[in-house]
């Protein structure tokens, strides 16, 4: 007999409301659930595929264990009692540097990603930290902690009241937004333009976002810093500045002012490939505008000059005076963040606190560059050990990273290697163990980090919708049992590790002046958590020390789990609100307009001006039916516009004598890759494009589909050198290429 249950999505970053039809334990079907508070009926397409998804053939179901040279099915007992002996013999012999650990974007997805890796950190007390950010928003996070104080304070555009909208290198349509999240985000354009409201698209392709734009302003791509500086500078030019209520929480104005001066609109077009009256017209639309926000995504941050792109993006905001304002970008506040502190002056943000080995990236956001993870495994130095051990939560770096041939190498070398993953993907195929998670159907959902972007606040928990598969375990207990096998406690309970992080957060709380249980006994507190586990317990705990949370009783009206478990469909908070200077955490207490390490970075800038090269240039792609590289492995959402082709324009196709379907080479710095011509008009003339996440045509790995049509990897075009050097993101836009129909010989044809 089928049965329905409510899901929350953790497929894409919108977060959105699912029912479920089961027959037994096996998810038959999946639509949008029309009473969830957030979302309100919105399904997309891998919504839509959640049971495909989840009841993948190819996801692994027991732990792999490496012996002889092969991966074969182990017990969860033998599984980490390898982790236990492969791991903490290199940290007690090389120190806890040489054990790496790789995060991959699902972790922000799942419960137990966003739970257990900062206690796995912590534990392990290693500095080789490397994750997903440094190839997407890492340069967001630097420009948000040198503006605001605090890496996390990430402004979002107010979409549902503001009267006009700027998008840079974001394309919602197709990826469903991103570091903003809002379910059916096509809806709420098409709501703005109808209430009369203005959409600009800035992107290089011509995609669906920017067919639905009033304005789409194809500019060369890297030069996002470049044209949004000449809009700030035209601002001032023009005596379009006008902070409003932001002025008393700004300094650095008259400072910001003279270090745009050299980036005039005429100077920035021949860089831009645009006129100089685009970034005049975009400055007087955003100051004419009754509200107003400016939007940048992960084409404005993997350019060489992504955190200043990402700084300028708020820039804009705080010049018009819509930030921090109904209508413009505001810091959202989810129902889990910790109880809000006194405005005042803070600690400030630092980077380069300590630096990689090899090439001395500095750290950001306590991170290294995934791009030198390799480098730090494969190259002795006298700086220190290399990378010996590698924990891999949810990561694929060989296809995520620049050079995935080289890292491929390196991870062989490796003394020891345990991934957490549901496949034997390019990647985990070089583990020596494999702890398998449960498909989502079986494990809780709430969206810790994505609701801390969220444009409406909200918060909603969605318990297991069926029970865990006989021999399976828990995402929960897997990691739990992971810290306790590499930090030398192999063996305890693995309540253990809820019970500390618990232990901690109220032992900090009741020492707190402005926390609602300051001077309670925490042990008390703790006896009062409810919850069917630790995951949960730790739920309850931070909703009731959050914002709305009711402080253990100090609040009655608050939340607490047992309030959010009776309304199944969630609550709804209530939408964005100004929060300045509450967010701040700046040294002076104030948005530090221009920070020095900005400053410092405006030279490189400025030789930016220069003429770009005019050979064909390489930018990426998303897929509405996919997610970085984890789906091709699911039909339902593979074949049709997903598939892996090279963009190019028409008048380019022509030139290099290249057909519709036929092979082109495409070279580049880390090496060359083939794949079919999709020529279109939706990219401008000297760029290509390539999609992110192909190229599963490894030996060794267990996904059948992908592989039946692998794609080709984008990121082995680049070498890794090309970093942004303030956050040490990859250079994924922008990238110079050779192109060279295979079937006109070997000679590029440029």
């Amino acid at each position: 007999m089928s049965r329905t249950a409510l899901r929350i999505c953790p497929l894409c970053e919108a977060t959105c409301g699912l029912t479920l039809t089961l027959d037994g334990t096996r998810v038959t079907g999946a639509r949008g659930d029309r009473d969830d508070v957030f979302s309100k009926g919105f399904i997309c397409p891998k919504g839509a595929a959640f049971g495909a998804v989840d009841g993948d053939p190819d996801r692994l179901r027991t732990p792999l264990v490496r012996r002889d040279g092969e991966l074969r099915e182990a017990t969860w007992e033998e599984a980490f009692d390898a982790v236990a002996a492969g791991v903490r013999p290199v940290v007690e012999r090389y120190g806890p540097n040489a054990v790496g650990v790789v995060l991959g974007n699902p972790n922000v997805h799942t419960v137990a990603g966003a739970l257990y890796p900062p206690l796995l950190l912590a534990g392990l007390g290693t500095r080789s930290l490397f994750t997903a950010s440094t190839v997407d928003q890492m340069p967001k996070h630097v420009s948000s902690g040198l503006l605001f104080g605090d890496a996390n304070a990430i402004p979002v555009p107010d979409l549902d009241r503001t009267d006009h909208l700027l998008l840079i290198g974001a394309n919602p349509l197709e990826s469903n937004g991103s570091l903003c999240t809002a379910p059916d985000f096509p809806a709420r354009l098409k709501a703005l333009k109808a209430r009369g409201g203005t959409l600009t698209v800035i992107d290089p392709r011509r995609t669906r976002t920017a067919r639905l734009a009033d304005r789409h302003v194809a500019i060369r791509p890297g030069a996002d810093a470049l044209l949004l500086a000449a809009t700030a500078r035209t601002l001032f030019e023009e005596g379009l500045v006008d902070l409003g209520e932001l002025t008393p929480h700004v300094q650095g104005v008259e400072e910001l002012r003279a270090a745009l001066a050299d980036f005039t609109p005429e100077a920035v077009a021949e860089a831009c490939d645009v006129d100089a009256g685009v970034p005049r017209a975009l400055a007087r639309d955003l100051a004419a505008a009754p509200t107003a926000a400016v939007y940048g995504r992960i084409g404005s941050c993997t350019v060489p000059h992504g955190t200043l792109a990402s700084w300028l993006v708020d820039v804009l905001n705080v010049l018009t005076g819509n930030l921090d304002r109904p209508g413009g970008a505001l810091f959202p506040q989810a129902a889990t963040d910790r109880t809000p502190r006194p405005a005042g002056p803070g600690r400030g943000f630092t980077l380069g606190r300590w630096h990689s080995r090899v090439s001395r990236h500095p750290e950001a956001k306590g991170e290294l560059p995934l791009s030198a993870l390799a480098e730090e495994i494969d190259t002795a130095t006298e700086a220190g050990e290399p990378v010996r051990a590698l924990i891999a939560v949810a990561a694929n770096p060989v296809l995520s990273a620049p050079d995935g041939d080289r890292l491929d190498k390196a991870l062989i070398s490796l003394d020891f290697m345990v991934a957490v993953d549901p496949y034997l993907n390019e990647t985990t195929r070089h583990a020596h163990v494999v702890l398998p998670p449960p498909p989502p159907s079986q494990s809780p959902h709430h969206d810790f980090a994505l609701n801390t972007l969220a444009v409406r606040h909200q918060v909603r928990y969605t318990r297991p919708a069926v029970p865990l598969e006989p021999g399976r375990r828990a995402e929960s207990e897997i990691h739990a049992r992971l810290i306790l096998a590499v930090t030398g406690m192999h063996g305890a309970d693995p309540s253990a590790v809820d019970d500390l992080a618990i232990g901690r957060t109220l032992g900090k709380a009741v020492q707190e002046p402005h926390s609602p249980v300051h001077g309670r006994d925490p042990r008390e507190l703790a006896a009062r958590l409810t919850g069917e586990n630790g995951p949960e317990r730790r739920l309850d705990l931070m909703l009731r020390l959050g914002p709305y949370g009711d402080g253990f009783g100090a609040r009655p009206d608050g939340l607490s789990l047992a309030r959010l478990l009776e309304h199944p469909h969630g609550i709804d908070l209530g939408p964005l609100r100004p929060r300045l200077p509450q967010p701040l955490r700046t040294r002076s207490g104030r948005i530090e307009l221009l920070p020095g390490p900005i400053a410092d970075d405006l030279p490189r800038l400025r030789r930016a001006l220069r003429a770009p090269s005019a050979g064909p240039v390489l930018v990426g792609r998303r897929h509405l039916r996919s997610n970085n590289s984890w789906m091709h492995n699911v039909p339902a959402l593979t074949g049709g516009t997903n598939r892996c082709t090279l963009h190019i324009h028409p008048e380019d196709a022509e030139r290099l004598g290249v057909r519709d379907g036929s092979p082109v080479r495409v070279k580049g710095a880390g090496g060359e890759v083939t794949a079919p011509a999709e020529i279109t008009d939706g990219v401008r003339r000297g760029v290509v494009s390539l999609p992110h996440g192909w190229g599963h045509d490894r030996p060794g790995t267990r996904t059948v589909h992908a592989a039946a049509d692998p794609g080709v990897n984008v990121n082995q075009l680049l070498d890794g050198s090309l970093l942004d050097p303030l956050s040490g993101n990859a250079v994924l836009n922008g990238v110079p290429v050779e192109l060279v129909p295979v079937a006109e010989g070997p000679e590029p044809l440029t």
